[in-house]
């Protein structure tokens, strides 16, 4: 088995150019596959309160949500890199408030970091929970927790004005002690000047192929999630099919007294 990456071993993927492996998980199993698989780090994101929970945004997810799903996470991936996503409304008040929560993350979800969603505006935030001695994952672009003020799921950076923004972000996140920064649906050539830019690893979803790595959301990846699929998703597998045509014979069989058979039943 690999050994789990630190911080430093993240750092210095960017430096020696070997590519950053990370997926999403929400649970016990999901968690043992992405381990299995090698990736070299799982996100518990926000997401979950689509992918899992049903909700029609990631803003309703609690904090106690969060950490029940990375627990059940760790359970699973007992040796790999953990960041769990701090949800909206849990950062949002002030460093005292990320701190505490931040904490709670480790302590009772045994996760070995967090992400904040922001740039410049939670840079002294980042920076209060690093001091604490919590490894922080910075993402910026496409925020989801607060999409609405952005103008909805759209491409960010593609004005000069806004491209500029987003390289000041990036940069006050790492001079924030960031261990490395999301990339969120911007233009590739943005993607690379940040990249180039900062000495902190860049992960990129829908931003290019010229990040420091990659990270997907583990239901797209494998066909579980079908209520809109991004652009920059690619299916590697159809579950989602192949659990439906399951469970459809399963009804037919036992409508038609096919299961269980006798070699699915007891003497």
């Amino acid at each position: 088995m690999a050994k789990k990456l630190t911080v430093p071993d993240i750092i210095a993927m960017k430096a020696q150019g070997e590519k950053i492996t990370m997926m999403t998980a929400y649970d016990y199993p999901t968690g043992l596959l992405v381990e299995k698989a090698g990736i070299d780090t799982i996100l518990v994101g926000d997401s979950l309160a689509m992918t899992v929970l049903g909700y029609e945004s990631t803003v309703p997810v609690t904090v106690d949500e969060m950490i029940h799903h990375t627990k059940a996470v760790r359970r699973g991936a007992r040796n790999t890199f953990i960041i769990a996503d701090m949800p909206f409304g849990s950062y949002n008040s002030g460093i005292t408030q990320a701190v505490a929560n931040a904490v709670r993350f480790l302590k009772e979800g045994g996760a070995d970091a967090v992400k904040l969603e922001g740039g410049t505006e939670v840079a002294d935030v980042v920076e209060a929970v690093v001091r604490a001695g919590i490894p922080v994952l910075g993402h910026i672009g496409l925020t989801p927790q607060t999409v609405t003020q952005l103008g909805g799921y759209k491409v960010q950076g593609r004005d000069q004005k806004r491209a500029r923004k987003l390289i000041e972000d990036a940069e006050a996140l790492s001079r924030a002690g960031a261990f490395a920064v999301v990339l969120e649906c911007i233009p590739k050539n943005l993607a690379k000047e940040i990249t180039e830019r900062i000495t902190i690893p860049t992960i990129g979803i829908g931003a290019g192929p010229f990040c420091d790595g990659q990270v997907l959301v583990y239901n797209d990846v494998v066909g579980l999630f079908e209520k809109f699929i991004p652009k920059f998703v690619k299916r590697y597998a159809e579950l989602g099919e192949m659990a439906l045509k399951g469970l459809m014979q399963y009804k037919q069989e036992v409508k038609e007294s096919i299961f269980p058979d006798d070699e699915h039943s007891f003497d």
